[in-house]
């Protein structure tokens, strides 16, 4: 894809080998992922995320789409086209979960999730052109098929993936 080529190449007409993704950023803010290869961006594409908001994903159930720093730990079919699933909850996320259900502020039954990945459209058709107008999904990061067949051919699983407000 073109996405994955470096300007200088594209411009000469040449095609260039992509660069190794090594960091995967996404902002909840401006509903943006992005690739790097080291400092470089490779590629940017707008996203939908869950619609809980901004901040951390508390608990199961709230919609939310974690913030922190997590790593790609699979790449597999899936009805959202391919899924890679992310390591949440990581060390951090369970610290947090476990000090609000001390405080009170999570019900004791409350558990904390997981299954949060980067992903592709809804499998409904009439969707695939719309979906990231809305913010539809359980917590996950959704872009187009297209794109994460891409995205899942350049970036291997350990792949950092950092995900910001």
């Amino acid at each position: 894809l073109a996405l994955f080529t470096e300007p200088a190449a594209r411009a000469s007409g040449q095609a260039s080998k992509a660069p190794r993704v090594d960091r995967i950023v996404v902002h909840k803010g401006d509903h943006s992922l992005a690739l790097f290869a080291g400092e470089t961006e490779v590629f940017r594409t707008k996203v939908a995320i869950g619609p809980g908001g901004a901040g951390p994903k508390l608990q199961e159930g709230d919609k939310v789409t974690p913030v922190g720093r997590y790593h790609i730990v699979s790449k597999s079919p899936s009805r959202y086209h391919v899924f890679m699933g992310l390591d949440y909850p990581n060390a951090v996320d369970r610290a947090r979960f476990a000090e609000l259900k001390r405080a009170g502020t999570l019900s004791k039954d409350a558990t904390i999730g997981g299954d949060v990945g980067i992903h592709g459209s809804p499998p409904q058709k009439v969707w695939k052109p719309l979906h990231k107008t809305v913010d539809w999904t359980l917590g996950c990061v959704a872009v187009d098929d297209d794109e994460i067949e891409a995205i899942a051919k350049r970036v291997a699983v350990g792949t950092v993936v950092d995900i910001e407000d």
